[in-house]
């Protein structure tokens, strides 16, 4: 191995680095705050990193690895997004945690799990990076381990996840014994071949969608979506949502591409169909929650369905330019959102781990005990709804156009109605905050970590930066795709 081959792998090789000294620091010198800032000189180097590797791009690494733009903006995103996830986890591990340097070493392994799925080209390393980033997070999930409710999510997500990857393991199987090919592009190649049998191919095709559906919380696969985005702690939350997601949204992508998977229109139009099911069961279920976190895991289930548009825009391969360049825009605008929503909820949760779950009458008259905190809240509640001036409506508008380009009325209508639906209980939540004082009856106890507060302003700040002046954005990802 070259070099120039080391260089390409740098965000990788760092956090695989970055792992290695946490996990000795821990064993010769216990420290939440050594811990945590070598976790996050680790995740920030590996995110500069991408900067350095992106003048040889792209370069094919191992049969297993494809170091190029698109695997270096999102590894870029997510090492951003750990590093973000333990500045805001510091003070919340420190009070509800009883081991908390470990959880600083598994958030570097999740982040490192997501960065070789952005990497990946090949079957064997899709299962590699699938993995590191799920066994990595069950533990997450557990944290605090003296509540039950962890626990317990932790679990059902283990048992849920395991049947899962199961699935896709064995459609991986018999997508292997139909081509004799693991690599995406070779896999393309060996499915143009009219003699093999298309009834196996379309069932292993399947079963490696239905398990990389679970992991993004499709419908139907979303059930175990609430139990563990209600259970797990709140900065955990942010990142299961946001890289976890992301990370599993951009190697389903590159499969579907890379081996030209739309050539099958049934599986192509059985996700259109699972899309339209996600906007509209996701918004409409929301509708019926009162725990915040439970509100905002169906709100992602509906989000998930909106980035589903672009595998029937794909379909069509003149229309693939514009719907990859809004899957990106939207990931990228999606991820800093979730990351400030659950950061912000980190900061209004209680102290007491009995009472972490915001529920809406928590939130009543925020705007007059917490106004700061507040108009963030509202800044990133509106960008989930994608209104005007936010990160999340240049995403959505990006998809409005993806879909119009690719004549998908009906997704566009399901999009509209969906978005339509999510206004409403988003602005029930800025209702709730905007109560006189008098009107509720708790007054919820406040995190005051200056830093996760800092943290949390940069993050609406970008927010609102994305949604004013997205060019600079938009124009860099229209020169890599």
């Amino acid at each position: 191995m070259t070099v120039t081959d080391l260089l390409a792998l740098s965000p990788l090789l760092l956090l695989g680095t970055g792992a290695t000294v946490v996990m000795l620091q821990i064993a010769f010198l216990r420290s939440v705050g050594l811990t945590a800032t070598l976790a996050t000189m680790a995740l920030v180097l590996g995110a500069l990193s991408c900067f350095y590797a992106a003048d040889i791009t792209p370069l094919q690494v191992t049969p297993l690895l494809l170091a190029d733009r698109w695997a270096l903006v999102f590894s870029g995103l997510f090492c951003l997004s750990g590093a973000v996830t333990v500045l805001l986890s510091r003070d919340y591990i420190q009070q509800h945690g009883d081991e908390p340097e470990e959880f600083f070493l598994l958030l570097i392994l999740s982040t490192l799990g997501g960065c070789v799925l952005a990497y990946a080209n090949h079957l064997a390393s899709l299962v590699l990076g699938l993995e590191l980033l799920s066994v990595a997070m069950y533990a997450l999930v557990a944290y605090p381990n003296r509540s039950i409710l962890p626990l317990e999510a932790a679990t059902k997500y283990l048992v849920l996840s395991g049947a899962a990857s199961a699935t896709a393991l064995f459609g991986f199987a018999l997508l292997y014994a139909s081509t004799g090919a693991l690599e995406f592009a070779a896999l393309g190649r060996q499915l143009g071949n009219q003699e093999m049998s298309e009834a196996v191919v379309m069932v292993g095709a399947g079963m490696v969608f239905a398990g990389l559906a679970f992991k993004l919380s499709i419908v139907p696969f979303h059930l175990w979506t609430p139990d563990v985005y209600d259970g797990a702690p709140a900065p955990v939350t942010g990142f299961l949502a946001s890289v976890g997601k992301a990370a599993v949204f951009v190697v389903t992508l590159r499969l579907f591409l890379d081996a030209d998977l739309f050539r099958y229109s049934r599986l192509v139009e059985l996700t259109g169909l699972m899309a339209i099911f996600s906007m509209l069961a996701g918004n409409l279920l929301a509708l019926l929650q009162s725990n915040l976190k439970r509100l905002l895991a169906y709100s992602s289930i509906a989000h998930v369905g909106y980035l589903m548009i672009v595998f029937m825009v794909c379909l069509t391969a003149a229309d693939r330019r514009l719907a990859v360049e809004a899957a990106a825009f939207y990931l990228i605008a999606y991820t800093v959102t979730t990351l400030a929503a659950f950061g912000l909820l980190t900061l209004i949760s209680a102290q007491e781990v009995e009472r972490e779950n915001v529920q809406l009458q928590h939130v009543s008259g925020l705007f007059w005990r917490q106004p700061v905190l507040a108009m963030m809240l509202l800044v990133a509640l509106l960008s989930l709804a994608g209104i005007p001036l936010t990160a999340g409506f240049i995403g959505k508008f990006y998809l409005f156009g993806a879909a119009v380009d690719g004549s998908n009325w009906v997704l566009l209508g399901a999009l509209i109605a969906g978005s339509g639906i999510g206004i409403y209980y988003y602005l029930r939540v800025v209702f709730y905050m905007t109560r006189k004082p008098e009107e509720h009856g708790m007054d919820l106890p406040v995190i005051t970590g200056r830093g996760t507060r800092i943290l949390c302003v940069g993050l609406i700040a970008t927010i609102l930066l994305l949604g004013i002046m997205p060019q600079s954005l938009m124009g860099y990802l229209q020169s890599i795709l």
